[in-house]
């Protein structure tokens, strides 16, 4: 990890074990170079993180101050990587329907900028929280990036094990959404009504490089899952 990321990652769980409010200011630069012994820019890179992240606000000529903490149970809709980190409080478990290499079809082979006989992994699960469904997910990973996955794998965090078994680096991600009525197929997965209202995500993940390598449709259950969404830098 740079070492501004791992910075950041510091000042954010001090300001979350420290239980600090809205308006509370941090301290100066100057003082957080001596703390971390790295230079301005590392500390200026590593706040710009916490700024994008919703962490904290930075007010020129007055210094940087903690933001409100998101409200208990909510997905952060600007988060790339998977939203286990945002419900760390409650049990969240995967029932995995599926894992298999399959051809893209030309939509997907569109979105992930590959050839038609390129292969991918195909994953399908259903995600509880609390032991109520979450949410349907359907991935399709490019095999030339992510070479291995399984149902074991599937079961858990699938980008943890991409990060830290695969050692990629996850850059930025395209997100779509619309509301839509569950048909039957969805419905009986969700143990809903069929017709009930629910989130379609669509969402293009990419390594830092850009290249695309992951491909999702996730299907949130209306009741069980709340999002939220922090803005930054308005002018």
């Amino acid at each position: 990890m740079l070492k501004y990321n791992e910075i950041a990652t510091e000042i954010e769980q001090d300001i979350l074990q420290r239980n600090l409010k809205q308006g509370t200011k941090l301290p100066k630069f100057e003082e957080l170079i001596a703390r971390y012994k790295v230079s301005k820019s590392t500390i200026v890179k590593a706040l710009a993180i916490l700024e994008s992240r919703g962490v904290i606000y930075q007010v020129q000529g007055s210094g940087v101050f903690v933001r409100r903490r998101k409200k208990y149970g909510y997905i952060n809709m600007l988060e790339n990587q998977g939203f286990t980190s945002d419900l760390e409080e409650f049990k969240i478990t995967t029932k995995v329907l599926g894992v298999e290499k399959i051809f893209p079809t030309e939509e997907i082979a569109e979105y992930l900028n590959c050839a038609p006989g390129d292969s991918l992994f195909h994953v399908q699960r259903i995600r509880y929280i609390n032991a109520q469904a979450l949410c349907i997910e359907e991935s399709f990973f490019k095999s030339s990036i992510v070479p291995y996955l399984n149902e074991e794998i599937a079961n858990e965090s699938i980008f943890n094990y991409l990060k830290s078994a695969l050692k990629l680096k996850i850059g930025f991600s395209d997100k779509y959404l619309h509301v839509i009525k569950m048909k039957e197929a969805e419905s009986k997965l969700l143990e809903i009504e069929t017709g009930s209202p629910g989130l379609f995500v669509e969402e293009l993940f990419y390594l830092n490089s850009g290249e695309p390598f992951d491909f999702s449709k996730t299907t949130y259950h209306h009741e069980h899952s709340q999002f939220f969404l922090q803005s930054s830098n308005l002018k």
